[in-house]
């Protein structure tokens, strides 16, 4: 049995069947690539597993339990960073990552934020409002959440829009420190990630459904 895994999911946007009969298993130190072109469902599928949406049909599983079942435990042990940055403003860089640690954690740890601001290099920013920030910038605070409170699943859409190959590579680096102290990631990317042995799911292969299938 798998840690984290999905079975025969379907997913229904509006009136639009996204996807069907779909699956998917990750163990402990695994990274799961979704791949497809925009419109297959990878969001979709990310906030399915995120438990910020309902399967149409099916069961999302954290060691065999339906994530369904406990909200708040699975949200507890995850990072999901969607395709907005989700920066305030009026706030300093420090104080952004600060807001979200506590957010998602009950408390900020100031060494914990200071030392995920230098890995994606803003310790230099840190004390600036963030509406001076570049939008490469702003991306790379979204993603230093990722380090600033520990979780065992990481759950990234796009991660790499607005960054350059420096950047990118940061990121790719703290997905292998991740995966090899035993974390699961899953990255929805058209970009390639230089991190050998990551399974990968192609939505543009997922069965193809009307939704009468769904409603029936």
């Amino acid at each position: 049995m798998s840690l984290f895994e999905g079975s025969d999911l379907y997913c229904v946007r509006g009136e639009r069947a996204v996807f069907g009969r779909l699956g998917f298993g990750l163990d402990d130190g695994q990274l799961l690539v979704l791949r497809g072109t925009n419109g297959s469902g990878k969001s979709s599928l990310l906030r399915l597993m995120a438990g910020l949406l309902r399967p149409a049909k099916g069961t999302i599983a954290w060691d065999g339990r339906p994530i369904a079942r406990d909200p708040e435990g699975h949200n507890a042990r995850l990072h999901y960073i969607g395709h907005l940055d989700a920066v305030k403003p009026g706030l300093s860089v420090f104080e952004n990552l600060a807001f979200w640690s506590a957010l998602s954690r009950g408390h900020a740890k100031p060494a914990a934020v200071a030392g995920a601001l230098a890995r994606f290099g803003l310790a230099r920013l840190a004390d600036i409002p963030a509406r001076m920030l570049s939008a490469g910038q702003r991306r790379r605070l979204a993603l230093a959440r990722i380090l600033a409170a520990p979780a065992s699943l990481w759950l990234l859409d796009e991660p790499t829009v607005s960054l350059d190959a420096e950047s990118t590579a940061l990121l790719t680096e703290a997905l292998a420190e991740h995966l090899r102290e035993g974390g699961l990631a899953v990255v929805a990317t058209h970009a390639e990630l230089a991190l050998p042995g990551a399974l990968e799911l192609d939505l543009d292969r997922a069965a193809a459904i009307d939704i009468a299938e769904v409603l029936g």
